[in-house]
C-alpha cells in the first residue's frame, strides 16, 4: 500500500485565501486591491497558485459555514472533515481584521513564490516580523497536530470529561496535562503527514513516559494534511518499541561583554 502524501503545491496559501474569502467575503477582495472576485481569482491563477479560478472558488467553499463570515453553505455539510484546517488558521490569525489578515496572505505568497508586495508605509514593515513567524509556525506538522488535539481531545474516550492544561512552554517532556476528577494523564502529541510513519521521543519525553507509565499517553495524529486520524497509546513504552538514537548538534551562542546593566 502506498503512503504517498497527496497535497497541492500551494496548500497553505490556498487555505489562507479560502479562509479569508469565506470570513471577509467581498471586503477581502476590495482590501486586497481588486474590484471584483473574478479579477482576484484571475490574479491568483496568474501567479500559478491555482490552475483555474474554480480551484480558488472551491477553497472558499471548503471554509464556508465554518468561519462565521458569509451565509454560503459551501461544502460545510461534509461535517468535520475540513474543520481542522479552519481551527489552525483561526488559532493563529482569527483575531486579525481584514487588512491584517491580507498582510498574512501577502507574506505567504512572498515566502512561497518570492513575489514581493510593495510596503505601503513603515507600519506595514513593523507588522511583518510577528506575522512571518506565525506563518512559519503554521507550516509545522507538530503545530498542526497540537491544535488538532486541542480541538478534538474529547473524542478520546478517556478524555471525554477531561480538563486540558497547556504545558508546551515548560518543555518538561509532555505537551498537555489532562485532569479527570482527582486524577490526571500527561499527553505528548506527535504529528505525521502520511498515514504511516515513525515518531520520535526526546530523551526528556522518554524519561517522563518511563516515570509516569499508564498516566502518560502518546497521541499520534496521522494523515494530518488530509483527513487526520487520532490514535492514543497509553503507557507507550510498554506498547511500542523504541530504538535509542544519538544525534549530535552544535548550538551557537553570542555572549555580550560584561557591563553594568
Amino acid at each position: 500500500m502506498s503512503n504517498k502524501v497527496s497535497r497541492h503545491e500551494y496548500y497553505e496559501i490556498l487555505n489562507l485565501i479560502g479562509y479569508g474569502l469565506s470570513k471577509f467575503d467581498a471586503n477581502f477582495v476590495r482590501e486586497y486591491g481588486f474590484k471584483t472576485k473574478s479579477s482576484f481569482y484571475e490574479y491568483i491563477v496568474s501567479l500559478g497558485i491555482a490552475e483555474t479560478i474554480g480551484v480558488v472558488k472551491n477553497r472558499q467553499d471548503l471554509f464556508d459555514g465554518m468561519t462565521g463570515g458569509g451565509q454560503r453553505k459551501g461544502w460545510w455539510q461534509k461535517g468535520d472533515m475540513y474543520k481542522h484546517r479552519k481551527d489552525k488558521i483561526n488559532a493563529l490569525f482569527g483575531n486579525l481584521d481584514v487588512s491584517g489578515y491580507i498582510e498574512v496572505v501577502k507574506i505567504a505568497i512572498e515566502e512561497e513564490l518570492n513575489v514581493l508586495p510593495p510596503a505601503k508605509d513603515e507600519s506595514d514593515k513593523m507588522k511583518a516580523p510577528i506575522l512571518r513567524s506565525q506563518f512559519k509556525k503554521m507550516q509545522e506538522t507538530g503545530f498542526d497536530a497540537e491544535y488538532y488535539f486541542i480541538n478534538n481531545y474529547k473524542k478520546i474516550r478517556e478524555f471525554e470529561t477531561a480538563n486540558i492544561t497547556d504545558a508546551r512552554l515548560f518543555g518538561d517532556g509532555y505537551d498537555f496535562q489532562m485532569t479527570i476528577n482527582n486524577g490526571y494523564f500527561l499527553a505528548e502529541v506527535k504529528g505525521l503527514r502520511a498515514k504511516q510513519g515513525s515518531v520520535r521521543l526526546t530523551e526528556n519525553e522518554y524519561n517522563k513516559a518511563f516515570e509516569y507509565k499508564e498516566h502518560y499517553v502518546l497521541v499520534v495524529i496521522s494523515d494530518i494534511i488530509n483527513i487526520p486520524k487520532m490514535v492514543s497509546v497509553f503507557n507507550p513504552l510498554k506498547n511500542i518499541s523504541f530504538e535509542r538514537n544519538v544525534i549530535k548538534s552544535k548550538q551557537i551562542y553570542f555572549n555580550s561583554n560584561s557591563r553594568l546593566w
